[in-house]
């Protein structure tokens, strides 16, 4: 299973739907698995950096450099795992459990004030200054209790981000 030359068996798309949570239908990952196909061009079994950054929507997102940490070198099965997340069936916690890993630039299962300041100096590129950037996330730690010298865990961001009024609408379209 992954790359082209090889089909997906019955068991192979049952396995990766369990793997996945069930949040994508058979279908869904007969279509994935030939879209990862078409970028796994070297036809190795994973999708490498270069073949990535080949995916237009992919290649201009704001955060293509901190996403692509954590997609260079996916099989197919840890391709449709990462791509769960963006699911219509995926839930908020599973969302939020994303963008902090986004957020988490060095991995270890902490966000500081610096990380929120890179990721939204991603976003936001010249539209905001350094000391707008710094104003907008002291306020937002603030409010919800912290301060710039906070270090957010998980259970900390999902308080920050977990509130009745987010509606997290990201998805990717399968076909």
């Amino acid at each position: 299973m992954g790359n082209a030359s090889s089909m997906l068996t019955q068991y192979d798309i049952e396995e990766v739907q369990e793997h996945c949570s069930y949040l994508f239908s058979q279908q869904e990952i007969v279509s994935l698995y030939e879209r990862f196909c078409q970028l796994d061009r070297s036809a190795k079994g994973f999708v490498a950096e270069d073949e990535f950054l080949s995916i237009p929507e992919y290649s201009t997102n704001p955060l293509s450099q901190r996403l692509l940490r954590m997609v260079d070198g996916l099989n197919f099965k840890e391709f449709v795992s990462f791509l769960s997340t963006f699911s219509a069936r995926a839930s908020l916690q599973q969302k939020i459990e994303f963008i902090f890993k986004v957020y988490d630039i060095d991995g270890k299962g902490k966000v500081s004030f610096k990380d929120l300041v890179e990721v939204l100096r991603d976003l936001t590129g010249s539209s905001m200054s350094e000391q707008q950037r710094e104003q907008v996330l002291t306020k937002v730690l603030e409010e919800a209790g912290y301060t710039q010298d906070s270090t957010l865990s998980l259970e900390d961001f999902v308080t920050i981000i977990d509130h009745p009024g987010l509606k997290m609408e990201v998805e990717v379209p399968i076909d």
